[in-house]
């Protein structure tokens, strides 16, 4: 591993590695060839289907419905660049998913003013409902357990007939 100082306000090569800094690439050549320590990896299916099987997904009606009848929040995770081109949902809070569990957690100074505590109800959705299944598993994990999803998402939510904004005019 090359190793520098500085000399004044430049970096110069080391002459020799200190031995601190060979011992990790050691011990991770060591590790390596253990096979027994590794962890199983899951496809990106197994994940989705084993986050799914924590939460009961609603239909776009079942989101819409909720919506309208009590205080549940539906949350548009798409990039700005999706929402331009596909259209929106008017009333649906936009939280882009990097964001998503520091506006959600209520023990974060960077919460939304609907995130009071862990028992409101978060629907979440994005372009087809791959990327907010993932996303209700982070909410979930925070201890927000009636976070969920809307089954294919916007298209779904367009395709029922439910009302839009359409992209030329969608923020």
């Amino acid at each position: 591993m090359n190793e520098y100082e500085l000399d004044g306000s430049r970096l110069v090569p080391r002459e020799r590695a200190s031995e601190r800094a060979e011992t990790p690439d050691q011990e991770w050549h060591v590790q390596r060839q253990k096979p027994a320590d590794r962890t199983i990896a899951l496809s990106i299916e197994h994940v989705l289907s084993a986050t799914r099987a924590r939460m009961r997904r609603l239909s776009s009606d079942e989101a819409c419905e909720a919506m309208s009848k009590t205080e549940a929040i539906l949350v548009d995770i798409r990039p700005e660049s999706q929402r331009a081109i596909e259209g929106s949902i008017p009333g649906a809070l936009i939280v882009e998913r990097n964001v998503l569990e520091w506006r959600f957690d209520p023990a974060s100074s960077a919460r939304l003013p609907v995130a009071t505590d862990h028992d409101i109800q978060v629907i979440v959705f994005c372009s087809e409902g791959y990327a907010s299944s993932l996303a209700v598993a982070a909410l979930q994990d925070l201890g927000l357990s009636r976070a969920t999803d809307m089954v294919g998402g916007f298209h779904a939510w367009r395709a029922a007939g439910l009302p839009i904004v359409p992209p030329s005019t969608a923020s």
